[in-house]
């Protein structure tokens, strides 16, 4: 891509590069050609010779020291793009105020996505056993809408690396091979993705003027299935028949109940 044209893209800032998803977007950003920026954590930088900065310099990208803890970095770094994306971990999913201040402070910010990338916090049903996971992805995107900051929220559901090894078994780290536990009917989809999709869609929506102030739900049709249709697919591939426990949505939540206590007496 010619120097001129560089120029006419997005620059684009990944908050996050250097964990699996942030290294994705951030490949998929300069794969795309736009000039992209990585906000890398000071301890990243004492080693010359780290293994997670090497794929991102090799790759291309710019690299800024910096951090969510550090105002004066974080506006800095926004003052230098026209979009922001943050693919931080779900421990730090507030500690994207600051983000959110420095992008209202810049004022260059054409879109920002937070660190979302899961189910939408909106219309989740959890039985108050996610220790206010989804509200605080629901405060940062109240305070982001308040501030009248240009924004996608991307949902995409499970990423495949943590359910499909087992068939969403738990306690498994490879599918069963005699029998199965199936949660509720087994017909309720869910959508599975790889967040090397995940990253090019992102990027996709940066420039997309569709997006802006919208949510965007990736469901690809061949990533949809049922636990029924993946135990079939299973089925198949080891030329037999598992036997299919079905475990109602009752002795689900009695059984998540009962080992949540037993944490609780551990801690």
């Amino acid at each position: 891509m010619s120097r001129e044209a560089a120029r006419t893209r997005s620059r684009v800032l990944v908050v996050g590069a250097t964990g699996r998803l942030g290294g994705s977007i951030a490949r998929a950003s300069l794969a795309a050609g736009h000039p992209t920026f990585a906000l890398v954590r000071p301890h990243h930088f004492a080693r010359p010779d780290s293994p997670v900065l090497g794929p991102l310099v090799a790759a291309g990208a710019t690299l800024l020291q910096g951090s969510l803890e550090d105002y004066s970095s974080l506006l800095e770094a926004v003052c230098q793009v026209d979009v922001v994306i943050c693919a931080v971990s779900t421990k730090q999913v507030l500690e994207q105020k600051p983000l959110i201040r420095a992008i209202k402070e810049a004022g260059c910010v054409k879109r920002f996505i937070p660190a979302e990338f899961g189910a939408d916090p909106t219309k989740v049903q959890i039985c108050g056993m996610d220790y206010g996971f989804y509200e605080k992805k629901i405060e940062i995107r109240h305070s982001i809408e308040s501030e009248g900051i240009p924004h996608t929220y991307i949902c995409c559901n499970f990423f495949m690396r943590y359910l499909l090894p087992s068939l969403v078994q738990p306690g498994l780290d490879a599918p069963p091979r005699d029998e199965i536990k199936i949660f509720g009917e087994g017909n309720t989809k869910g959508v599975f993705v790889k967040e090397n999709d995940v990253a090019k869609f992102t990027i996709c929506t940066i420039e997309d003027p569709r997006t802006l102030n919208k949510t965007l739900y990736l469901r690809p049709p061949g990533n949809v299935f049922s636990m029924n249709e993946l135990a079939d697919l299973w089925e198949s591939k080891l030329k037999k028949s598992l036997k299919r426990l079905y475990v109602t949505e009752e002795q689900l939540l009695k059984e998540i109940h009962g080992k949540l206590k037993l944490l609780k007496v551990k801690w």
